[in-house]
């Protein structure tokens, strides 16, 4: 177990920045999940922090001691990568046992402890088998098998899953999460996958061009967003943006179609800017269908809505996405399942209450986390 820090970590190919003033410290056995599209700087960040890139500027620290010129070995890390990296002339037993031996443990020592991880990732029956014969989840339990042999401080884990399939993944996903909640080891995961980052981590850092944009607990950064970037990547389907005016002392969004009631803290930092307008956020799964009569009754209670025309429909089992045209843009919206629906309809979608987002048109920042900035820094400047 251990504690890894990153102070201004930064690291440049070519004149190109691929990661830029990270500042991450860690909890003794947290799960860190680093996601972001290609090329965004995570791959790069776990190739540092494993020793296997070299750092152009700022420090790692494990421990307290500051590690950033040791080698892997050294920094006592275990790296499970993405095409596996399995020995393909060696059994499943020689696979794991391999780091063991170029120890020099003895050999029933050794046998002791593959057996026991074997066990513990259901490969017991698979040892004399060599990679070849084993489907992509097995090679992926071995190559676990053989990253948590030897007890690491450090797992890193780069995009593991996504050479399986849909279901395989899910499966290997709480696999994962088990296992590491069992070791207690202080773990990175890097994902392109948003739905991985927000199901399997304590925090998540969401990267874009070599920049953590938002470091956070997974339903924090999924609840406030700090900029449109976040809030479009992290939510599947993604969010709905929709530019619009500020009325009622930053109480309610308005557009072509479309009335947007904000929660108080929202609201309250609209009314302590000089915006008149700005880019109004809304999650798919936050908007449902109304009754019209429901509507009418609802603009009277201070409720939201959304008038549109339904463009296409796409089942989903349970419940349901469609496409809605309101003025000149086209919001997603997915509720329970109804009868009903029909293509050229028209519809009228209300939103839960206080889920709205504002974000600023230029900066793309979201309005609510300026103004806590602007709390913070006045705060310490205050002390």
């Amino acid at each position: 177990m251990a504690v890894v820090e990153l102070r201004n970590l930064k690291k440049t190919f070519g004149g190109a920045n691929a990661v830029d003033s990270l500042n991450l410290k860690t909890v003794d056995g947290e799960f860190i999940v680093i996601v972001g599209p290609s090329g965004c700087g995570k791959s790069t960040t776990m190739r540092m922090i494993a020793g296997l890139e070299d750092v152009s500027s700022g420090s790692i620290l494990i421990d307290g001691a500051d590690v950033t010129d040791q080698t892997p070995t050294e920094r006592d890390v275990a790296m499970v990568f993405q095409n596996y990296a399995l020995y393909p002339h060696l059994s499943v037993y020689d696979n794991i046992a391999f780091c063991l031996q170029v120890r020099k443990w003895s050999k029933a020592r050794i046998d002791e402890r593959v057996r026991q991880v074997a066990e513990s990732l259901a490969l017991t029956k698979y040892l004399d088998r060599k990679p070849a014969a084993l489907s992509g989840g097995q090679r992926q339990r071995v190559a676990l098998g053989r990253a948590i042999v030897r007890e690491p401080r450090i797992f890193i884990m780069d995009e593991p899953l996504s050479n399986l399939d849909a279901k395989l993944r899910v499966d290997m996903r709480g696999e994962i999460i088990k296992l590491c909640r069992r070791l207690k080891v202080t773990t990175f995961y890097v994902t392109h996958d948003q739905l991985e980052a927000l199901t399997m981590g304590h925090r998540v850092i969401v990267m874009k061009d070599g920049i953590a944009q938002q470091i956070d607990t997974p339903q924090r950064i999924y609840d406030e967003p700090v900029n449109k970037f976040v809030a479009s990547f992290i939510g599947s389907p993604a969010m709905n943006f929709l530019e619009a005016s500020i009325e009622r002392d930053g109480r309610v969004l308005r557009g072509v179609g479309f009335e947007l009631r904000l929660s108080d803290r929202v609201s309250g930092a609209l009314a302590a800017s000089s915006r008149n307008k700005v880019i109004a956020g809304i999650r798919p799964e936050h908007l449902f269908p109304v009754d019209p009569v429901d509507q009418a009754q609802g603009k009277e209670d201070g409720a939201g809505f959304l008038r549109g025309r339904i463009e296409l429909i796409e089942p989903l089992g349970s419940q349901v996405m469609v496409q809605v045209s309101t003025g000149d843009a086209v919001v997603l919206a997915q509720f329970e399942r109804r009868e009903g629906l029909e293509l050229g309809q028209s519809i009228v979608l209300g939103h839960k209450p206080d889920t709205p987002h504002a974000f600023d048109i230029d900066s793309e920042r979201s309005v609510l986390a300026e103004q806590e900035a602007k709390n913070r820094a006045a705060l310490v400047q205050a002390a």
